[in-house]
């Protein structure tokens, strides 16, 4: 009886998610569901993209997730963004009604991109639609090169796919090409980016691939 309930509990959440990327699409917000195992750098990530975002005049906002504490919204925030915290008191995902609920908390009409830092997890997050229009993964060199390997489905749904702290290479014993080929042999049109926040290796590529997919998404919708 498990599997049927889990299928309405999907379809139900899909159903909301589509009613997020509506509203996201009626205020032109675009927006950039962030997953990765805790360390793997996500906040860090974000903190980096921030300030690039400012310097090219678009507006980021960031709505965090998290199984307890705000201690990454509390970084965020420092920023001088909007930011709103999403603590799921032990839930391993967010799911698309606590996101529409945590809107309230923003003016969409100030807000260029929206990232959702999904609660740090490869498992339960990868089956939850949010309302997102791209979906990053974000893994790192400590963690090993058998992440794809190990959580095919999370990196098949994938639109970008981000290797960070790819400066410990030189402490660490990591093939790149392994996880590279394999995650390209699940999807094929995914973008990948080496990237360290600690030298800003890839910040770039990373800034012009959110702007290249955001004009993309925003032609489309009109």
């Amino acid at each position: 009886m498990q599997v049927p309930i889990y299928e309405n509990i999907l379809k139900s959440n899909d159903y909301l998610a589509e009613e997020n990327q509506d509203l996201f699409n009626r205020e032109r917000v675009f927006v950039v569901g962030i997953l990765g195992s805790p360390g793997a750098g996500k906040t860090t990530l974000l903190e980096k993209t921030i300030s690039a975002l400012k310097n090219v005049n678009l507006r980021p906002a960031v709505l965090v997730g998290d199984l307890a504490t705000s201690r990454d919204a509390e970084r965020i925030q420092q920023h001088g963004i909007p930011c709103a915290q999403l603590t799921t008191g032990g839930a391993c995902h967010l799911e698309a009604q606590q996101v529409n609920k945590a809107l309230k908390d923003f003016d969409l009409k100030t807000i260029d991109i929206l990232f959702i830092e999904n609660v740090g997890n490869l498992v339960c997050p990868t089956g939850f639609k949010l309302g997102e229009h791209i979906r990053t993964v974000v893994f790192s060199i400590p963690e090993g090169d058998e992440k794809v390997e190990k959580y095919p489905a999370t990196f098949q749904k994938a639109d970008c796919i981000i290797l960070n702290k790819i400066d410990y290479l030189t402490l660490q014993s990591f093939d790149v090409e392994k996880p590279k080929r394999e995650a390209y042999a699940l999807n094929p049109d995914l973008v990948w980016i080496n990237c360290s926040c600690a030298t800003g290796e890839g910040i770039e590529e990373w800034i012009n691939y959110l702007k290249t997919a955001r004009e993309k998404r925003l032609n489309e919708n009109g």
